[in-house]
């Protein structure tokens, strides 16, 4: 009986900690980010608030991230001008140093800047404990909420056909209008003036 207490309780620590690793709480306000780019200027991500954005956070070196990369280009010419914008935030080993020439490289049409890796852990609600993969993709609504996030390790069957999964994702959220109806005032009270 005291082992059954013991290996139990050893499940329950065990998927506390995976949901701590892995929080499911989507969707959720998406936090600002402020990323460093080439120019040396930043780009906070709420200046994207009305639009859909796919966030990749990648390695400069990484051939998944380069597919993933030249998949949101593509999506990007095509569902640029209803309102989609695809940003890249590498945060490698000297990703600040090498950012310009991947984005060169690869010929995107998007912004591709660097963070530190502690930011795309507290971005993403993971715990630092564990090894990340590359690419991380989120999507991101046009009121400014974390809709969905892929890891590489975990949503590999999504990566297979990442443009053909993006282009899915993107048609969903470009069907949400930019700006929500405004919410109807109520009636005020009517009040009946005293005859004095």
């Amino acid at each position: 009986m005291k082992n059954m207490k013991s290996a139990i309780r050893g499940f329950l620590l065990l998927c506390a900690s995976v949901a701590a690793v892995f929080p499911s709480d989507l969707p959720r306000p998406a936090p600002e980010l402020a990323i460093q780019m080439p120019s040396g200027e930043q780009l906070k991500m709420s200046k994207f608030k009305g639009k859909v954005v796919v966030l990749e956070f990648l390695s400069t070196t990484c051939p998944h991230c380069q597919r993933a990369s030249q998949a949101m280009n593509a999506l990007y010419k095509e569902f640029g001008p209803r309102g989609f914008q695809p940003v890249g935030a590498a945060f490698n080993p000297m990703a600040g140093m090498l950012v310009a020439d991947y984005a060169k490289q690869f010929g995107l049409q998007f912004p591709v800047g660097s963070v530190t890796r502690e930011q795309v852990y507290e971005y993403l609600q993971r715990s630092p404990i564990i090894m990340m993969t590359v690419p991380q993709i989120v999507f991101i609504d046009r009121h400014g909420n974390l809709r969905l996030h892929k890891d590489s390790n975990i949503d590999q069957e999504w990566f297979r056909e990442e443009e053909k999964n993006m282009r899915k994702t993107l048609e969903e959220l470009l069907k949400d209008p930019a700006t929500s109806k405004p919410a109807t005032a109520k009636p005020a009270a009517k009040t009946s003036a005293k005859k004095g």
